[in-house]
């Protein structure tokens, strides 16, 4: 017996190195270009893309997106909403586990939500959580955490109040501000509970290691509860910032697809990569932001000549080789039911706009004999470098002597949520959720990624008073007038361009969805 079992466990031993060669168990794995490190992966203290993009593949938020970016059920399996709306009852996926093996409780929601609005936790994106009762009055240091409007009824019940009912609130939870954390993770690792080893997460996908600036990998989660239909086994995040270098290691299939191109390369990258160079509208907005306040970018009149002067067309066809559309509004059109507000010189022409902009700055003292000094600061991107060149061309004729300051992606939006001074910042918003909320709100008082510091009580009424109206095209019409004080009137922030997506995608992978969100969890995708 003995020689018979050693003899047939070496045949089958055989047998499996056969099959690991053909491929049969050879394990999946997904190379995927992602423009930046985070600066975090403490779903509560991020606010990029990029970080959304890692985070997406690790946390599930009580509810999250299909392949088609459309909302579906996550971490809850189901909900009922109150009459009046304003209170919604989430019921948990049954046996739902952490990485870790113990349960997915509602009493991780509760803890989560209260991590998020508790100033303690300086959370970019604590003012998402408004819509809950006593929320604004957490963040404002008023009232205590343990006073949010959520509880848990039982360990799989989770209940939240609203100040007013709120459209889009089932979508806002796809985003990772509202994902869970484990209590007992973030008690046991402080400070140290996001990294490789510590992090416990409840999505597709465990954090397996974090290589700054070469690579973050992801494996496949056993205890994720579809981890049956999940088809890749290993994921790997790597930062490309170096958008011409990231094309040459497509080509090379060392990446298997990438969320930017230099898009002054665009027809000689269609010409060679085909269909797998995918363009298509993506529901953001290219942006600068002054700092609203300090002089001279306090004076709305400034901040206007220099918006007015820059040929937003220019920047559209040439620069982005019309991957992008030229922007006058901070919310994007395309929302169903909004009106975009846009500046009183959209529609004039660009030599209008420039003799406008040269007679104010005469008027406020400006010119090539006693020129403006503007620094201009971007993050690492060609794309963002050409803007930033071209812009600074376009006011040169005009007295600007623009300067231009690039750092790379972590350290430019790390300056800018932290604070730091600066005169003009390249920035951009891609929706979190389908709504004008969610632009209007970076140009409120005290709002996290509010990087200009803009602050008018006007504003902010305005906004208060469309989250509080009943009628969802009163609601509308509020946003629409508050865009009308905060963006055309007062410029918070300069719209540039209107987003589109431009990436690569490999042939290789399946499922890859195009939509409007440009979000594309590794969960639903599959690699031949």
């Amino acid at each position: 017996m003995t020689i018979q079992f050693g003899l047939k466990s070496w045949l089958a031993g055989c047998t499996m190195l056969a099959m690991t060669a053909s491929g049969a168990f050879a394990e999946v794995v997904f190379n995927r270009g992602n423009s930046a490190d985070p600066e975090s992966l403490d779903p509560h203290k991020t606010s990029t893309v990029y970080e959304a993009n890692i985070l997406r593949d690790l946390f599930l938020g009580l509810t999250t997106e299909d392949a088609k970016a459309e909302t579906i059920p996550g971490a809850a399996e189901s909900w009922t909403v109150s009459a009046d709306g304003k209170v919604y009852t989430f019921k948990l996926r049954a046996g739902a586990m952490w990485s870790d093996g113990s349960p997915v409780t509602a009493n991780d929601f509760v803890f989560a939500w209260q991590r998020v609005v508790d100033p303690a936790t300086a959370a970019e994106y604590a003012y998402m959580l408004a819509p809950i009762m006593n929320a604004e009055d957490i963040t404002a240091g008023k009232k205590k955490p343990a006073e949010l409007g959520v509880k848990a009824i039982d360990d799989m019940t989770f209940e939240v109040t609203l100040n007013a009912p709120t459209p889009y609130f089932l979508e806002m939870l796809t985003h990772q501000a509202t994902y869970p954390v484990s209590k007992a993770n973030v008690e046991k690792f402080p400070t140290d509970f996001t990294k490789p080893g510590n992090l416990v997460s409840n999505g597709a996908y465990v954090l397996a290691e974090f290589v700054p600036n070469d690579h973050i990998k992801a494996v496949k989660n056993p205890k994720f509860y579809d981890a049956a239909n999940v088809k890749i086994d290993v994921v790997n995040y790597i930062p490309t910032e170096d958008r011409s270098t990231a094309m040459k290691r497509f080509e090379a299939g060392e990446l298997d697809s990438n969320d930017d191109i230099p898009t002054e390369q665009l027809a000689d990258l269609k010409a060679k990569f085909g269909d797998q160079v995918r363009l298509g509208p993506y529901l953001g907005t290219y942006y600068y932001a002054f700092k609203t306040d300090k002089a001279p970018w306090d004076n709305v009149k400034l901040r206007h000549a220099i918006s007015m002067a820059i040929d937003r067309d220019y920047l559209a066809e040439t620069v982005w080789q019309n991957t992008m559309i030229p922007a006058y509004s901070f919310v994007p059109p395309g929302i169903t039911g909004y009106e975009t507000r846009t500046t009183d010189y959209a529609e004039k022409s660009q030599l209008d706009r420039e003799d406008e902009a040269k007679k104010v700055l005469t008027e406020l003292g400006y010119g090539p004999d006693k020129p403006l000094k503007m620094e201009i600061r971007y993050n690492t991107s060609e794309n963002h470098k050409n803007t930033a060149v071209a812009i600074q061309e376009q006011l040169k004729p005009l007295g600007v002597e623009v300067t231009l300051l690039n750092t790379d992606t972590k350290t430019h939006y790390g300056h800018l949520e932290q604070k730091g001074d600066f005169d003009v910042a390249r920035a951009g918003w891609i929706a979190d959720y389908r709504d004008p909320e969610n632009f209007l709100a970076l140009c409120k008082t005290g709002t996290g990624n509010n990087y200009g510091q803009y602050s008018n009580k006007e504003y902010d009424d305005l906004l208060a008073s469309a989250a509080a109206a009943a009628d969802p095209a009163e609601r509308m019409k509020k946003l629409s007038d508050a865009e009308g004080v905060g963006v055309a009137r007062d410029l918070c922030v300069v719209p540039l361009l209107y987003y589109g997506f431009h990436t690569v995608v490999s042939s290789k992978l399946k499922g890859w969805e195009d939509n409007v969100m440009d979000r594309h969890p590794t969960r639903f995708l599959s690699k031949e």
